[in-house]
This record gives structure tokens, sequence and C-alpha cells, in this order.
């Protein structure tokens, strides 16, 4: 199956950064969200990369206009998923939204077109159950920031056809991306460590073990991590975290736990960089919260 026009659900962090490496990898792509705010946001933000890999020599800009050329902006999902062969979700880690959207899906999508959920938890198969297309739906697990991190990680669900994956496999590839493919379980490989050195360090600033400067720096400078546990929490979102710990404490146990201190800091709003405020204050550009 050729794979020619992608549409990408969602214009946050992870949706912005998808359709920007579909564009580069030669795919005609369209950016969906129904708020036009978002959606303009996302706009600015590609523009902002585009414009940052011809200045740091990443991208000609021949090939940055032509990608630019191939990226639409829609507020119709109906409208995108009519013209798509592939479509990936890249909403908020929540089931009840995925379960609206991809209803939406199988309700306007083409019958040859596949499914893909950018999940970094949740069961492909539970989401496919929601289509009437299991075989052809698949999890697609990319890393943040998209444009920079190598790795897509493939999850198959209980019913996905081996085309499923093959297809799932050779877009991640022309997007630049290197793969590992894993059946599914909570959590697949990546998130179930992440979660727990993320949450790991929540504890020990609980317990006042170190600064979170402090904590980051050793695991970077220690383990070879490129980014310490509470720089990568503020990047993609604390609340994500949170989310992401819960859905695994309940799945896999009391492992999973997440820490008091986390909570607090959602429940206060700091959610990250989103915010401008997490572990660290971005308002003042890197002063420490404490």
């Amino acid at each position: 199956m050729n794979i020619n026009n992608i549409a990408v659900i969602g214009s946050g962090v992870m949706g912005r950064g998808i359709a920007y490496v579909s564009a580069v990898g030669g795919y005609k792509t369209t950016l969906v969200d129904i708020n036009a705010e978002a959606l303009e946001g996302a706009r600015r933000d590609i523009d902002g990369i585009f414009r940052k890999g011809v200045e740091r020599n990443k991208i000609s800009e021949t090939d940055a206009s032509d990608a630019n050329d191939r990226l639409l902006y829609s507020s119709s999902m109906e409208e995108a998923v009519m013209q798509a062969d592939l479509v990936i979700e890249a909403v908020p880690e929540k089931l009840e939204i995925k379960q609206q959207v991809f209803e939406t899906l199988e309700e306007h999508a083409r019958e040859h077109c596949f499914f893909a959920t950018n999940t970094s938890t949740m069961s492909p198969t539970e989401i496919g159950s929601f289509t009437k297309r299991a075989e052809k739906t698949i999890a697609m697990h990319f890393f943040n920031p998209v444009q920079k991190m190598p790795l897509v990680e493939i999850i198959r669900g209980l019913e996905t056809s081996d085309e499923t994956v093959e297809v799932a496999k050779t877009v991640a590839e022309r997007m630049g991306k290197e793969t590992v493919i894993v059946n599914e379980f909570p959590g697949f490989v990546t998130s179930r460590i992440s979660a727990l050195v993320g949450n790991e360090a929540f504890y020990m600033l609980q317990e006042g073990v170190g600064t979170p400067e402090e904590i980051d720096r050793a695991i970077k400078l220690g383990l070879n991590y490129p980014m310490g546990p509470f720089e990568l929490g503020d990047l993609v979102g604390l609340d994500t975290r949170l989310n992401n710990l819960t859905y695994l404490h309940e799945t896999l146990g009391e492992k999973y736990r997440p820490c008091p201190l986390l909570v607090k800091y959602v429940k206060a709003g700091r959610l990250g960089k989103k915010t401008g405020k997490g572990v660290y204050d971005y308002s003042e550009q890197r002063d420490v919260v404490r």
C-alpha cells in the first residue's frame, strides 16, 4: 500500500512535530485541530522549525520550501481524513478523547486508510476496538522533540496485521526515523523505564536528596542521559507524566504509584514549559523553583 497523504490529528507539541517530519519526508500532510488558535500557534512554531533548520544547515532552503508547500492546516477533521491514506492521532492521553477521535475517523476515512495512535502507554488493541478496522490500527510512539529524536517505537495490537506494521515502519523510516517493533504491553519499552526514572527523581526531590539541578546533572553525567528527568518532565508536561504514571499504576502495579510531590505540582498548575513553570521557572529562564 502506497501512502501519499497523511492527516495528523491534534496540533500540540507532538502533533506539530509529527506533521513537520511527515512533510519533510515527502508526504502531503494535513495538521488538524478544532481550536483555530492552537492551529495558528502550530503554524508559527513549524515555520520557526523550518527557519532554524535552514539557518543551521539541517535542511536546504529549497527542501524547506517544498516541505512547507506540502503542509496544510485544517480545522475540519472530517475533510482531512477523507483524503488520507494514513491518519496519525496525537491528542492528549485520555482514553475518552481518543475514543471520540477514532470513532470519527472510522465514520469518515476511506476503506483503505490506516490508523495510528501516538501514545506512550495506551493500548492499540483497545483503541482499535473503537473502529471496524482493528487490523489496520497500530501505535506509533514518537518522542519529543520529534524533529530531533531518532526513534519511533511501533507497537502492534492483538489484531494488527503484518501489512499495517510494514506501513508504519516504512512511513517512519521515510520521516528519517529508526524503528523498534514491539508487542503491546502497558508502557511498551521506553515509557516503562522513563516513567520509573522520572517518578523516582520526584521522590528524591521530595526527600531532599538534592536540588533539581543536581539530580538532573547527576543523571546526565553519570548515566549519559541527554536530558535530566526534570528537564524532560518539564518538556513533555508534568500532567502528561502524571497521566502516564496513573495508567501504569493501574495496569502494572504499585511500583508506578505517582510521587505525591508530582501530583502536587500538577494540581498547582506547574506543568512545565507550556505553562512557564514546572520544576523549573521558565519565566526567568532556568531559575529553579524551590
